[in-house]
């Protein structure tokens, strides 16, 4: 008797983006990235992919594009991006909490939803 079948295609996550487990706070799905010049000869696989993805590209993409292309995970795309980043590979033209609405805001538009309701 043979045991599981196995795609050799499946890695697992923490493989991909090399023990991390965390990607930055500031990179998230709807964050835009850009690719910066440099050598990407000693990224890994992964990498060597995502920074693929900018040799076509007219400006920057986002993070959710990049894990759709890839058709990996975002979870692991987003710890990859943030790896990029950290390294230099990758630059976010804008802070992603910069854009962030006030709370208070926020709390006011919660209770008029639930007041037209």
């Amino acid at each position: 008797m043979s045991g599981p079948r196995r795609d050799p295609d499946m890695v697992r996550p923490y493989v991909r983006t090399q023990g991390r487990i965390r990607a930055r706070e500031d990179v998230r799905l709807e964050s835009v990235v850009i690719a910066a010049t440099g050598p990407t000869d000693t990224l890994g696989p992964d990498a060597r992919r995502v920074m693929r993805l900018f040799a076509g590209a007219d400006g920057g993409l986002a993070v959710a594009d990049i894990a759709a292309a890839l058709e990996l995970p975002p979870s692991t795309v987003r710890i990859l991006v943030s790896s990029l980043m950290d390294s230099g590979h990758l630059a976010s033209p804008v802070d992603a909490t910069d854009d962030q609405p006030d709370f208070d805001l926020l709390q006011e538009v919660l209770r008029g939803l639930r007041s037209m309701v």
